[in-house]
């Protein structure tokens, strides 16, 4: 899973294209990454034995937005998935009219920690099959490198539907893709209550909390 890339995906549906109107849909990021992935394979063939996600706090940010952050990444390890966090760079920036400066801040490392990882899983068979969760066609040489190596292995893409048109080289590169609907993240969400091993339960952060008619 690309973190960014599919909170982004998500965050898109916060308007619809159609009207140009604003939607309230951040309980959608409240997400259950088990639970999604098992839900787009074959339940009689596929057996779900791992599902990685990759991100990176921003520590610049508001602290609630950090907070909430930190809370889903501990939610998402209490269902047993396995997070892997990177770092953001300054990066300076120039306006090209007024030239004004000032110090930017990208995401660079979970699409290379994520093409990592698919390849050292591939080499350590810890896959027959593997989904990628991105539209970032910068994995698409990974998944090159995958089929070329192992070519028993399949690597397929699943692809937030609104994000499919600009995927060519992705879906190329992999053996089949994925559209993901909106409906995809609104029936795998995370309970409200979350007990976790450690004896500290996790609450969902009230941003996260559906509309009153879904709840």
């Amino acid at each position: 899973m690309d973190g960014f890339n599919l909170y982004h995906a998500i965050k898109e549906l916060n308007w619809d294209p159609s009207t140009g109107k604003k939607l309230q849909k951040a309980h959608l990021r409240w997400l259950d990454l088990w639970a999604l992935s098992k839900a787009i394979i074959h339940p009689s063939r596929d057996n779900l034995v791992s599902v990685y996600w990759f991100s990176a706090f921003a520590d610049w940010i508001p602290s609630d937005s950090k907070i909430r952050h930190q809370v889903y990444c501990r939610a998402l390890r209490s269902t047993g998935v396995q997070t892997i966090l990177g770092n953001f760079k300054k990066k300076p920036r120039k306006c090209p009219k007024c030239r004004h400066e000032w110090a930017a801040h990208e995401e660079k490392e979970s699409d290379v920690n994520l093409a990592i990882q698919l390849v050292r899983l591939a080499f350590k068979d810890g896959f027959d099959k593997a989904i990628i969760f991105s539209a970032d066609t910068d994995l698409a040489p990974a998944i090159k490198m995958v089929k070329e190596t192992h070519p028993t292995k399949e690597v397929h893409v699943a692809i937030p539907a609104r994000r499919l048109q600009k995927t060519n080289a992705l879906v190329s590169a992999a053996h089949g893709k994925i559209k993901l609907r909106e409906s995809h993240f609104a029936n795998n969400l995370l309970p409200k209550h979350i007990t976790t091993g450690d004896g500290n339960g996790i609450i969902r952060p009230e941003y996260y909390d559906p509309p009153t008619t879904l709840r």
